[in-house]
């Protein structure tokens, strides 16, 4: 007998070897394809798969990631680490997991007062007023970015944007952030961070400067009247901002103003130092007195 059909006989048809391991073939073909678990042989001819009894172990480990509903990328990732550090992967992924059910957990509730005819009950605890801005100059960092990316976005682009106030004449208002359009999981925004500074014409050299590596400008906002409520931490949270701004939209349409402009959330606290019940943020629109018919 040939050297290659002694390897031959050693190895595993990929029927067998898929039996044993307790998965499809054709899902064998796809994790071959993608490279978690390759043949140990095939047939250049035939193109037959054969696999290595000690390969079992490693496709059932693919098998019971799976079963987690882990993308394939995320499987090979555990893969391709050993020991704890696999472990570590693994648990990090478990933890998006949680996270996300738990937003999920809380979304279904907040829709099942929507649904219910209950969202008067939910926006009864947002308090409402009005507050009149003056004309500022701001600098700006704009990104189509979705739901889940814009927490660590809106993070990261008003640090950006505090650090460059120093060359601008000082941070001269608090920060905030303007949704131009609808930020969800299928919308992108556009979103835009916004820091008044104090020196405009500092700010328009420092937008010439950087611009474009952080699609950044500088412009100055218009005098503006807000009506707006201020929420906790905690509330910051989707779905839950979503009642404020809707607490909002009805507290102006009951009182027979309209909508002048974009909604937005102006960050007047330190984040990191606020516990998740500290009044840390006001969602707003800016109002106008209602166009008459």
């Amino acid at each position: 007998m040939t050297e290659e059909g002694v390897v031959r006989e050693e190895l595993l048809t990929i029927g067998a070897f898929a039996a044993r391991a307790r998965l499809s073939a054709k899902a064998l073909r796809l994790y071959d394809r993608l490279g978690l678990l390759a043949p140990a042989y095939v047939d250049e001819v035939s193109g037959y798969r054969y696999y290595r009894a000690e390969q079992v172990e490693r496709a059932r480990l693919v098998a019971l990631l799976r079963q987690l509903d882990m993308p394939l990328g995320r499987v090979a990732e555990v893969l391709g680490a050993e020991g704890p550090e696999a472990a570590e992967r693994l648990a990090g992924y478990w933890a998006d997991v949680e996270a996300r059910v738990a937003g999920q957990r809380t979304l279904a509730e907040y829709l099942r007062g929507r649904l219910s005819g209950r969202s008067s009950e939910m926006y009864e605890k947002f308090v409402v007023g009005i507050v009149d801005v003056p004309a500022r100059v701001v600098i700006t960092e704009s990104r189509h970015t979705l739901a889940d990316e814009l927490p660590a976005w809106i993070g990261a682009s008003l640090g950006r944007l505090e650090e460059a106030a120093r060359e601008c004449g000082g941070v001269a208002g608090a920060p905030f952030v303007v949704y131009h359009s609808e930020v969800s999981t299928e919308s992108d925004g556009p979103t835009e961070s916004c820091v008044p500074v104090a020196d405009e014409a500092a700010a328009r050299e420092w937008a010439a400067r950087v611009g474009r590596a952080w699609e950044s400008a500088v412009r100055v906002e218009p005098a503006v009247r807000l009506a707006y409520t201020r929420i906790t931490k905690a509330q910051v949270a989707h779905p839950q901002i979503l009642a404020a701004f809707e607490a909002v939209e009805q507290w102006v349409a009951a009182e027979g103003l309209e909508v002048a402009g974009p909604c937005r959330e102006v960050y007047f606290a330190d984040w990191e130092a606020a516990g998740a019940q500290d009044p840390v943020c006001d969602v707003a629109f800016p109002v106008r007195s209602a166009s008459r018919p």
